[in-house]
Protein backbone atom coordinates (compact mmCIF):
# COMPACT_ATOMS: atom_id res chain seq x y z
CA UNK A 1 0.00 0.00 0.00
CA UNK A 2 1.33 3.27 -1.09
CA UNK A 3 2.57 5.78 1.73
CA UNK A 4 0.54 8.77 1.64
CA UNK A 5 2.90 10.96 3.64
CA UNK A 6 4.59 13.49 1.81
CA UNK A 7 8.21 14.45 2.68
CA UNK A 8 8.58 17.19 5.17
CA UNK A 9 4.52 17.47 5.40
CA UNK A 10 2.19 15.33 7.86
CA UNK A 11 0.85 11.72 6.93
CA UNK A 12 -2.49 12.85 4.88
CA UNK A 13 -4.68 11.03 7.68
CA UNK A 14 -2.88 13.35 10.06
CA UNK A 15 -3.68 16.45 8.49
CA UNK A 16 -7.38 15.64 7.20
CA UNK A 17 -7.72 14.68 10.87
CA UNK A 18 -6.48 18.25 12.13
CA UNK A 19 -8.78 19.82 9.25
CA UNK A 20 -11.79 18.32 10.91
CA UNK A 21 -10.39 19.29 14.32
CA UNK A 22 -9.91 22.85 13.09
CA UNK A 23 -13.89 22.98 12.06
CA UNK A 24 -14.66 21.97 15.28
CA UNK A 25 -12.82 24.39 17.19
CA UNK A 26 -14.55 26.81 15.02
CA UNK A 27 -17.33 25.90 15.33
CA UNK A 28 -16.94 25.55 19.19
CA UNK A 29 -15.94 29.19 19.43
CA UNK A 30 -19.16 30.77 17.80
CA UNK A 31 -21.20 29.76 20.99
CA UNK A 32 -17.96 31.47 22.92
CA UNK A 33 -18.35 34.41 21.72
CA UNK A 34 -21.92 34.43 21.73
CA UNK A 35 -21.88 34.18 25.51
CA UNK A 36 -19.23 36.53 25.63
CA UNK A 37 -21.33 39.03 24.42
CA UNK A 38 -23.93 38.28 27.05
CA UNK A 39 -20.99 38.45 29.75
CA UNK A 40 -19.95 41.93 28.19
CA UNK A 41 -23.87 43.21 27.60
CA UNK A 42 -24.53 42.23 31.13
CA UNK A 43 -21.18 43.79 32.61
CA UNK A 44 -21.75 47.47 30.67
CA UNK A 45 -25.57 47.99 30.39
CA UNK A 46 -26.84 46.12 34.25
CA UNK A 47 -27.28 49.18 36.39
CA UNK A 48 -26.65 49.19 40.38
CA UNK A 49 -28.87 50.86 42.58
CA UNK A 50 -28.41 54.46 41.93
CA UNK A 51 -31.80 56.20 42.47
CA UNK A 52 -32.29 60.10 43.84
CA UNK A 53 -35.91 60.04 44.12
CA UNK A 54 -37.33 59.77 47.75
CA UNK A 55 -40.55 57.62 47.90
CA UNK A 56 -42.51 57.79 50.79
CA UNK A 57 -43.52 54.51 52.79
CA UNK A 58 -42.03 52.46 55.72
CA UNK A 59 -40.50 49.10 55.44
CA UNK A 60 -40.34 46.20 57.61
CA UNK A 61 -37.36 44.14 57.77
CA UNK A 62 -37.93 40.91 57.75
CA UNK A 63 -35.66 38.25 58.27
CA UNK A 64 -35.78 34.02 58.68
CA UNK A 65 -32.90 32.39 61.06
CA UNK A 66 -32.49 28.89 61.80
CA UNK A 67 -29.35 28.53 63.67
CA UNK A 68 -27.37 31.60 63.21
CA UNK A 69 -26.12 32.80 66.20
CA UNK A 70 -22.80 33.38 63.89
CA UNK A 71 -24.23 35.93 61.83
CA UNK A 72 -27.47 37.16 63.45
CA UNK A 73 -25.91 39.89 65.59
CA UNK A 74 -23.99 41.85 63.29
CA UNK A 75 -27.28 41.85 60.42
CA UNK A 76 -29.11 43.10 63.44
CA UNK A 77 -27.01 46.00 64.14
CA UNK A 78 -26.57 46.96 59.96
CA UNK A 79 -30.67 47.03 59.68
CA UNK A 80 -31.06 48.74 63.07
CA UNK A 81 -29.08 52.15 61.66
CA UNK A 82 -31.23 51.93 58.23
CA UNK A 83 -32.83 54.89 59.82
CA UNK A 84 -36.70 56.52 60.65
CA UNK A 85 -37.94 54.28 57.08
CA UNK A 86 -37.28 51.34 59.05
CA UNK A 87 -40.83 50.59 61.04
CA UNK A 88 -39.85 47.11 62.43
CA UNK A 89 -37.86 44.44 62.17
CA UNK A 90 -39.40 40.95 62.36
CA UNK A 91 -36.85 37.55 62.73
CA UNK A 92 -38.89 34.29 62.75
CA UNK A 93 -36.90 31.80 64.99
CA UNK A 94 -37.36 28.52 62.96
CA UNK A 95 -37.10 25.65 65.25
CA UNK A 96 -33.05 26.97 66.35
CA UNK A 97 -31.31 24.99 68.40
CA UNK A 98 -28.72 27.55 69.53
CA UNK A 99 -28.39 30.75 70.89
CA UNK A 100 -30.62 32.48 67.89
CA UNK A 101 -33.68 33.54 70.17
CA UNK A 102 -31.39 34.78 73.08
CA UNK A 103 -29.85 37.28 70.35
CA UNK A 104 -33.00 38.21 69.21
CA UNK A 105 -33.77 38.82 72.81
CA UNK A 106 -30.99 40.83 73.47
CA UNK A 107 -30.71 43.53 70.54
CA UNK A 108 -34.73 43.69 71.30
CA UNK A 109 -34.06 45.62 74.62
CA UNK A 110 -32.15 48.27 72.83
CA UNK A 111 -34.09 48.80 69.95
CA UNK A 112 -38.26 48.56 70.27
CA UNK A 113 -38.51 47.73 66.37
CA UNK A 114 -37.41 44.00 66.95
CA UNK A 115 -39.64 41.70 67.42
CA UNK A 116 -39.38 38.15 67.94
CA UNK A 117 -42.04 35.68 65.84
CA UNK A 118 -41.95 32.15 67.57
CA UNK A 119 -41.47 28.88 66.21
CA UNK A 120 -44.33 27.00 64.27
CA UNK A 121 -45.39 24.06 63.17
CA UNK A 122 -43.96 23.33 59.42
CA UNK A 123 -46.52 22.29 57.57
CA UNK A 124 -46.42 19.50 55.15
CA UNK A 125 -45.96 20.75 51.74
CA UNK A 126 -43.96 23.58 52.82
CA UNK A 127 -39.91 24.44 52.26
CA UNK A 128 -38.49 26.13 56.38
CA UNK A 129 -37.44 29.51 54.51
CA UNK A 130 -40.89 29.71 52.50
CA UNK A 131 -42.58 29.38 55.31
CA UNK A 132 -41.07 31.21 57.73
CA UNK A 133 -41.00 33.76 55.17
CA UNK A 134 -45.06 33.65 54.89
CA UNK A 135 -44.82 33.80 58.69
CA UNK A 136 -43.27 37.02 58.64
CA UNK A 137 -45.46 38.44 56.42
CA UNK A 138 -48.65 38.07 57.66
CA UNK A 139 -46.95 39.80 61.31
CA UNK A 140 -45.90 42.36 59.55
CA UNK A 141 -47.53 45.97 59.56
CA UNK A 142 -45.45 48.05 57.29
CA UNK A 143 -46.39 49.03 53.96
CA UNK A 144 -42.96 47.18 52.02
CA UNK A 145 -41.59 44.06 52.80
CA UNK A 146 -37.65 43.55 52.79
CA UNK A 147 -36.67 39.92 52.98
CA UNK A 148 -33.21 39.99 54.46
CA UNK A 149 -31.19 36.55 55.06
CA UNK A 150 -29.32 36.42 58.34
CA UNK A 151 -26.07 36.08 56.33
CA UNK A 152 -26.79 39.73 54.81
CA UNK A 153 -25.19 43.09 55.76
CA UNK A 154 -27.03 46.27 54.49
CA UNK A 155 -24.69 49.45 53.56
CA UNK A 156 -25.44 52.89 55.47
CA UNK A 157 -29.23 53.81 53.98
CA UNK A 158 -29.45 50.21 52.01
CA UNK A 159 -32.74 50.17 52.50
CA UNK A 160 -33.64 53.79 51.76
CA UNK A 161 -31.74 53.81 48.72
CA UNK A 162 -33.73 50.45 47.36
CA UNK A 163 -37.15 52.47 48.08
CA UNK A 164 -35.96 55.27 46.23
CA UNK A 165 -34.74 52.72 43.26
CA UNK A 166 -38.67 51.17 43.10
CA UNK A 167 -40.00 55.03 42.96
CA UNK A 168 -38.02 56.00 40.57
CA UNK A 169 -38.37 52.81 38.17
CA UNK A 170 -42.04 52.36 39.22
CA UNK A 171 -41.61 48.89 40.91
CA UNK A 172 -43.40 46.72 43.12
CA UNK A 173 -40.55 44.30 43.80
CA UNK A 174 -37.13 44.53 43.97
CA UNK A 175 -34.52 42.27 44.96
CA UNK A 176 -30.51 43.37 44.94
CA UNK A 177 -27.95 40.76 44.11
CA UNK A 178 -25.39 40.73 46.50
CA UNK A 179 -21.70 40.92 46.73
CA UNK A 180 -19.87 38.30 47.62
CA UNK A 181 -17.68 38.39 50.74
CA UNK A 182 -15.00 35.29 49.86
CA UNK A 183 -12.76 34.73 52.86
CA UNK A 184 -11.38 30.90 52.17
CA UNK A 185 -9.90 29.43 49.36
CA UNK A 186 -12.57 27.30 48.49
CA UNK A 187 -14.49 30.48 49.31
CA UNK A 188 -12.54 32.15 46.49
CA UNK A 189 -12.10 29.63 43.93
CA UNK A 190 -15.59 28.69 43.77
CA UNK A 191 -18.43 30.95 44.54
CA UNK A 192 -17.88 33.11 41.88
CA UNK A 193 -19.10 30.58 39.51
CA UNK A 194 -22.57 31.63 40.84
CA UNK A 195 -22.11 34.73 38.99
CA UNK A 196 -20.70 33.24 36.04
CA UNK A 197 -23.23 30.09 36.19
CA UNK A 198 -26.26 33.16 35.90
CA UNK A 199 -24.47 36.12 33.94
CA UNK A 200 -23.26 33.71 31.14
CA UNK A 201 -26.89 32.88 29.84
CA UNK A 202 -29.43 35.48 31.87
CA UNK A 203 -29.35 38.99 29.95
CA UNK A 204 -30.09 40.98 32.87
CA UNK A 205 -30.41 44.49 30.71
CA UNK A 206 -33.31 42.95 28.86
CA UNK A 207 -35.25 42.17 32.11
CA UNK A 208 -35.57 46.34 32.10
CA UNK A 209 -37.23 46.44 28.79
CA UNK A 210 -39.97 43.21 28.37
CA UNK A 211 -41.98 41.90 31.19
CA UNK A 212 -41.39 37.69 29.58
CA UNK A 213 -42.21 35.95 33.19
CA UNK A 214 -38.71 33.73 32.27
CA UNK A 215 -36.86 37.13 32.81
CA UNK A 216 -38.18 37.16 36.27
CA UNK A 217 -34.73 37.01 38.83
CA UNK A 218 -34.25 37.67 42.38
CA UNK A 219 -31.86 36.88 44.93
CA UNK A 220 -33.27 35.77 48.35
CA UNK A 221 -31.07 37.27 50.43
CA UNK A 222 -32.56 40.63 49.76
CA UNK A 223 -35.87 41.52 48.56
CA UNK A 224 -37.38 44.32 48.71
CA UNK A 225 -41.61 43.86 47.69
CA UNK A 226 -44.74 46.39 48.32
CA UNK A 227 -46.88 44.47 51.16
CA UNK A 228 -50.10 44.42 49.12
CA UNK A 229 -49.27 43.13 45.72
CA UNK A 230 -47.51 40.78 47.61
CA UNK A 231 -50.60 39.18 49.34
CA UNK A 232 -51.99 39.27 45.79
CA UNK A 233 -49.85 37.46 43.96
CA UNK A 234 -50.14 34.73 46.67
CA UNK A 235 -46.92 35.28 48.51
CA UNK A 236 -44.64 32.21 49.72
CA UNK A 237 -47.73 30.04 49.93
CA UNK A 238 -47.99 30.63 46.33
CA UNK A 239 -44.25 28.82 45.83
CA UNK A 240 -44.64 27.28 49.44
CA UNK A 241 -42.60 24.35 47.94
CA UNK A 242 -40.02 25.45 45.58
CA UNK A 243 -36.25 25.46 46.61
CA UNK A 244 -35.48 28.46 44.33
CA UNK A 245 -38.56 30.52 45.74
CA UNK A 246 -36.59 33.79 44.99
CA UNK A 247 -36.72 33.31 41.37
CA UNK A 248 -40.21 31.80 41.26
CA UNK A 249 -41.45 34.38 43.11
CA UNK A 250 -40.25 36.82 40.79
CA UNK A 251 -41.73 35.24 37.73
CA UNK A 252 -44.99 34.69 39.25
CA UNK A 253 -44.87 38.52 40.18
CA UNK A 254 -44.39 39.02 35.93
CA UNK A 255 -47.14 36.58 35.32
CA UNK A 256 -49.42 38.47 37.27
CA UNK A 257 -48.64 41.61 35.34
CA UNK A 258 -46.47 43.29 37.99
CA UNK A 259 -43.12 45.01 37.64
CA UNK A 260 -40.30 43.37 39.23
CA UNK A 261 -36.23 43.73 38.72
CA UNK A 262 -33.18 42.40 39.63
CA UNK A 263 -30.18 44.78 39.98
CA UNK A 264 -26.97 44.58 40.83
CA UNK A 265 -26.53 45.50 44.82
CA UNK A 266 -22.76 45.48 44.65
CA UNK A 267 -23.05 49.02 46.73
CA UNK A 268 -26.09 47.88 48.64
CA UNK A 269 -25.80 44.53 50.39
CA UNK A 270 -23.14 42.01 51.04
CA UNK A 271 -23.33 38.13 51.29
CA UNK A 272 -20.97 35.64 53.13
CA UNK A 273 -22.84 32.70 52.01
CA UNK A 274 -20.79 29.75 53.07
CA UNK A 275 -17.25 29.51 54.56
CA UNK A 276 -16.00 25.88 53.69
CA UNK A 277 -16.00 23.18 51.58
CA UNK A 278 -18.32 21.23 52.71
CA UNK A 279 -21.30 24.16 52.82
CA UNK A 280 -20.28 25.13 49.62
CA UNK A 281 -20.98 21.48 48.92
CA UNK A 282 -24.01 21.08 50.55
CA UNK A 283 -25.88 24.56 50.23
CA UNK A 284 -25.70 24.14 46.57
CA UNK A 285 -26.28 20.90 46.20
CA UNK A 286 -30.10 21.29 47.53
CA UNK A 287 -30.88 24.24 44.89
CA UNK A 288 -28.94 23.07 41.64
CA UNK A 289 -31.33 20.05 40.10
CA UNK A 290 -34.47 21.65 41.77
CA UNK A 291 -33.60 25.25 39.96
CA UNK A 292 -34.21 23.80 36.64
CA UNK A 293 -37.58 23.65 35.24
CA UNK A 294 -37.33 20.17 33.35
CA UNK A 295 -35.02 17.37 33.00
CA UNK A 296 -34.19 18.87 29.31
CA UNK A 297 -33.07 22.22 30.14
CA UNK A 298 -30.83 20.52 33.32
CA UNK A 299 -28.92 18.27 30.69
CA UNK A 300 -28.59 21.07 28.35
CA UNK A 301 -27.24 23.05 30.73
CA UNK A 302 -24.52 20.37 31.95
CA UNK A 303 -23.52 19.61 27.86
CA UNK A 304 -23.35 23.42 27.87
CA UNK A 305 -20.71 23.55 30.57
CA UNK A 306 -18.94 20.33 30.04
CA UNK A 307 -18.54 21.42 26.16
CA UNK A 308 -17.71 24.76 26.25
CA UNK A 309 -16.37 26.00 29.39
CA UNK A 310 -14.61 23.05 30.74
CA UNK A 311 -13.06 20.39 27.63
CA UNK A 312 -11.33 22.88 26.29
CA UNK A 313 -8.81 23.28 28.70
CA UNK A 314 -8.83 19.92 29.21
CA UNK A 315 -8.02 19.15 25.94
CA UNK A 316 -5.97 22.28 25.13
CA UNK A 317 -2.57 20.95 26.81
CA UNK A 318 -2.97 17.46 25.37
CA UNK A 319 -3.21 18.94 21.94
CA UNK A 320 0.01 21.05 22.26
CA UNK A 321 1.85 18.71 23.84
CA UNK A 322 1.26 16.56 21.07
CA UNK A 323 1.72 19.09 18.43
CA UNK A 324 0.63 19.11 14.82
CA UNK A 325 -1.17 22.08 12.89
CA UNK A 326 -4.52 21.68 15.05
CA UNK A 327 -2.73 22.06 18.56
CA UNK A 328 -3.74 25.36 19.43
CA UNK A 329 -6.82 25.72 17.77
CA UNK A 330 -8.85 25.42 21.26
CA UNK A 331 -6.82 28.57 22.67
CA UNK A 332 -9.03 30.60 21.84
CA UNK A 333 -11.82 29.27 23.79
CA UNK A 334 -9.81 29.35 26.76
CA UNK A 335 -9.42 32.79 26.29
CA UNK A 336 -12.97 33.46 25.99
CA UNK A 337 -13.81 31.58 28.96
CA UNK A 338 -10.91 33.42 30.94
CA UNK A 339 -12.28 36.67 29.39
CA UNK A 340 -15.79 35.99 30.68
CA UNK A 341 -14.21 35.30 34.08
CA UNK A 342 -12.26 38.50 33.98
CA UNK A 343 -14.68 40.93 33.23
CA UNK A 344 -17.24 39.19 35.76
CA UNK A 345 -14.57 39.61 38.56
CA UNK A 346 -14.10 43.17 37.42
CA UNK A 347 -17.51 44.19 37.72
CA UNK A 348 -18.36 42.29 40.93
CA UNK A 349 -15.16 43.70 42.55
CA UNK A 350 -13.40 40.11 43.11
CA UNK A 351 -9.69 39.26 43.27
CA UNK A 352 -8.29 38.16 39.78
CA UNK A 353 -6.50 35.46 40.81
CA UNK A 354 -9.33 32.07 40.91
CA UNK A 355 -9.84 33.17 37.48
CA UNK A 356 -6.97 30.56 36.83
CA UNK A 357 -8.57 27.98 38.55
CA UNK A 358 -11.41 27.88 36.36
CA UNK A 359 -11.06 24.57 35.15
CA UNK A 360 -10.90 23.27 39.03
CA UNK A 361 -14.35 25.35 39.80
CA UNK A 362 -16.50 24.19 36.88
CA UNK A 363 -14.92 20.83 37.22
CA UNK A 364 -16.54 21.29 40.81
CA UNK A 365 -20.00 22.76 39.16
CA UNK A 366 -20.37 20.06 37.34
CA UNK A 367 -19.73 17.06 39.65
CA UNK A 368 -22.34 19.05 42.21
CA UNK A 369 -24.76 19.34 39.49
CA UNK A 370 -24.86 15.77 39.13
CA UNK A 371 -24.90 15.29 43.04
CA UNK A 372 -27.23 16.90 42.98
CA UNK A 373 -29.55 14.97 40.09
CA UNK A 374 -28.47 12.00 41.83
CA UNK A 375 -29.65 12.00 45.11
CA UNK A 376 -33.14 13.44 44.01
CA UNK A 377 -33.57 11.01 41.44
CA UNK A 378 -32.85 8.38 43.93
CA UNK A 379 -35.22 9.18 46.32
CA UNK A 380 -32.27 10.12 49.10
CA UNK A 381 -33.49 14.00 48.64
CA UNK A 382 -31.10 17.02 50.09
CA UNK A 383 -30.72 18.16 52.97
CA UNK A 384 -30.19 21.39 54.83
CA UNK A 385 -29.71 22.69 58.39
CA UNK A 386 -31.49 19.47 59.65
CA UNK A 387 -34.11 19.20 57.16
CA UNK A 388 -34.97 16.52 53.84
CA UNK A 389 -36.44 17.95 50.69
CA UNK A 390 -37.36 16.02 47.99
CA UNK A 391 -37.66 18.28 44.96
CA UNK A 392 -37.95 17.61 41.37
CA UNK A 393 -38.18 20.01 38.21
CA UNK A 394 -41.86 20.75 37.27
CA UNK A 395 -41.07 18.33 33.96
Amino acid sequence: MPDSTVEGKEPLYRQRSSAHFMIYAFLLLIPELILLAVVLWNVLAWPTITAEAALEGEISILIPARDEEHNLGDCLSDVSIQGAVIKEILIYDDHSTDLTPTIIEQYALSDERIRLIPSATLPAGWGGKNFACAQLASAARGEWLLFLDADARLSKLAAARMLNEVGARNLTLISCWPALYLGSFWEQTLLPMLNFLVFTLYPAPLSLRRADPSLGLAHGACLLVRRDIYFAVGGHAAVRDAITEDIRLAQLWRERGERGLCLDGTGTVTVRMYRSLSEIWRGFQKNFFPGFRSHFTFWAFIALHSVLFLLPFVFSPVLIFRGGVAAWALLPSVFCVLLMRLLLALRFKQTLWPILLHPLAEAFLILLALSSWWRCRGGKGVEWKGRSYHPRPQA
